[in-house]
């Protein structure tokens, strides 16, 4: 059976993976998750985790946020970190500025999700049509639901049924076709 280990920056990355991975992946695909306390634990202790990796036939994603980084500076370094502990084939995505740049890539289905039909309106508008671009999506999302959002319940609810397809943030779409590649589904 093969494995794909999902090292990640925070638990709400997880719980949004846990409702995206089983509807993107064959079902006889393993799921592990190994999730750090922030970005720089995330780097300090990546390499030796994937050095310590002994489930054979395992694929790796590595994930994390953009923050104020600049973001081929921080694919490059945690690729470097990858490649320094044996593992050079790990795709490594990074989230344009954060992981809520996502939801707000579809907001209909955010908004089912949180029971917010209201976000749905707002699709479509042109401050959501490149949601990357948004500075702090977290701090925008909390603002669109009015305080609604809790990163990792929101993040489990609209991992769930955010759409694989059709989803307005470039960083996303990167990754589903980056997933898909490594694990032969392209």
């Amino acid at each position: 059976m093969r494995t794909l280990a999902c090292f990640l920056e925070e638990p709400s990355a997880r719980a949004f993976l846990e409702g995206v991975l089983p509807r993107l992946l064959p079902e006889n695909m393993d799921i592990r998750y190994v999730v750090f306390q922030g970005k720089q634990d995330l780097e300090k202790q990546i390499g030796r985790k994937l050095r310590c990796w002994r489930k054979p036939d395992t694929l790796f994603l590595v994930m994390r946020d953009q923050d104020t980084a600049i973001c081929m500076k921080v694919k490059e370094n945690l690729a470097r970190l990858c490649k320094e502990a044996g593992k050079p084939d790990a795709l490594v995505r990074i989230a344009c500025h954060e992981l809520e740049s996502f939801y707000l890539g579809d907001l209909p289905a955010t908004g089912k999700a949180l029971g917010l039909s209201d976000l749905a309106a707002l699709f479509g508008k042109a401050r959501y049509r490149n949601p990357d671009r948004i500075q702090n999506p977290s701090k925008e999302l909390d603002r669109l639901t009015h305080g609604a959002y809790q990163k990792i319940g929101g993040s489990r609810e609209i991992g769930k049924i955010l759409p694989i397809e059709g989803n307005a943030s470039h960083s996303f779409n990167v990754l589903v076709s980056g997933i898909r590649r490594i694990c032969g589904l392209t």
